[in-house]
């Protein structure tokens, strides 16, 4: 005989199922919630945990030391009453500041802001910043790529050079650090504190070999692996001549607007311009307006607004008797298909040059 139930008891059993399923649920959903709240990361604590000693040097006597590629990544750096030392920072870094260092020997990869040393004496150095300053310092041997004017202060025999150096990754770190270049005041030597008729800065004679000053490092050490070169053909940052005497009279304004290889033509115009025997006085990477064009380039205006809405240009300012038609026929056989200007002639050339580099200067605030 079959079995039934009746209405109400099947109201029942199904009220306590319902029932147990949301306690179940519930249970469930606090389980859920507790297990969210244990496992849930804040920002904060993915970071990774640094260790303060990663990011400085002190006092250090008689070694070879510093950071590899990789190592600081946009990092601050100290460095700190070491002596007797050669120290090769091979990566991009925020700031870097040098306190009371003696007899040692410096290369800093690019840096994002400022480098400052402070207290140090006998100290020969390869440095690519957007800041430099020197404060209390004596004898040192800069070789030197800094986007705005150097300055030095309370400093005396101090000897500056341009920037010759190459890594691997040192584009790399360029470009990391916002650094162009183009952009390099490295003879434009501000001194805060002048002494009546002494002269506390010079700059190194254009002859000097940078492996004599700042030696490549050692085979024996852990940068034996970095391949290193101070020639200047080979330097990441064009070789430039800067607050020199100048050997002619006439130079020549050469611009590259901008495109997909701006930094590359600008090389290929150094190379083909000094194997012919001219000079490379100075370079700018800088964006124009409008209004700027006008003002720059005058009667030629018309013609180059267009493409300077594309992008920073690169200027050159070469030397040497007869360097406006050899750039004019470099000009028309190796860049036709490229958007330049070069100077028309011997007679506007010193106008075209000194408008350009004025108003660059007043850009970058110089």
């Amino acid at each position: 005989m079959g079995c039934f139930f009746s209405k109400s008891r099947r109201k029942s059993d199904k009220e306590s199922a319902l029932s147990a399923d949301n306690i179940n649920a519930s249970n469930n959903e606090s389980s859920n919630v507790s297990n969210q709240e244990t496992s849930k990361q804040y920002s904060w604590d993915k970071r990774e945990k640094v260790d303060p000693k990663d990011f400085m040097l002190t006092g250090i006597k008689d070694a070879t030391v510093g950071r590899l590629p990789g190592k600081l990544n946009g990092q601050q750096f100290v460095i700190q009453e070491c002596e007797n030392c050669n120290i090769y920072v091979f990566d991009h870094s925020a700031t870097v500041t040098i306190d009371d260092c003696v007899n040692c020997c410096i290369v800093l990869g690019p840096v994002k802001g400022s480098v400052f040393f402070r207290d140090c004496k006998d100290i020969k150095c390869v440095v690519a910043c957007q800041q430099f300053r020197t404060r209390d310092c004596k004898k040192m041997d800069i070789f030197l790529c800094c986007a705005t004017q150097p300055i030095i202060e309370s400093s005396t025999g101090m000897k500056f050079g341009c920037f010759q150096y190459y890594y691997p990754e040192l584009a790399f770190h360029f470009k990391d650090a916002g650094l162009s270049i183009f952009n390099n005041n490295w003879s434009n030597i501000h001194d805060f504190t002048p002494v009546s008729e002494e002269t506390n800065w010079t700059l190194l004679p254009e002859d000097t070999v940078v492996s004599e000053h700042v030696p490549l490092p050692d085979t024996e050490s852990e940068f034996r692996s970095v391949r290193v070169s101070t020639e200047g053909n080979r330097s990441i940052v064009p070789l430039t001549k800067g607050g020199r005497r100048k050997e002619s009279e006439e130079s020549c304004l050469f611009v590259f607007f901008a495109g997909d290889y701006t930094t590359a033509n600008a090389r290929k115009l150094i190379d083909e311009a000094t194997s012919k025997g001219f000079t490379l006085i100075q370079t700018k990477e800088v964006a124009m307006r409008p209004e700027d064009v006008t003002r720059v380039f005058q009667n030629n205006a018309e013609d180059l607004t267009e493409w300077t809405t594309k992008g920073p240009v690169v200027a050159l300012e070469l030397n040497g008797d007869g360097v406006v038609e050899a750039c004019r026929t470099i000009a028309s056989e190796i860049f036709s298909g490229t958007m330049v200007f070069v100077s028309e002639n011997k007679n506007s050339a010193s106008r075209d040059v000194d408008n350009f580099f004025n108003f660059a200067d007043m850009q970058m605030g110089l």
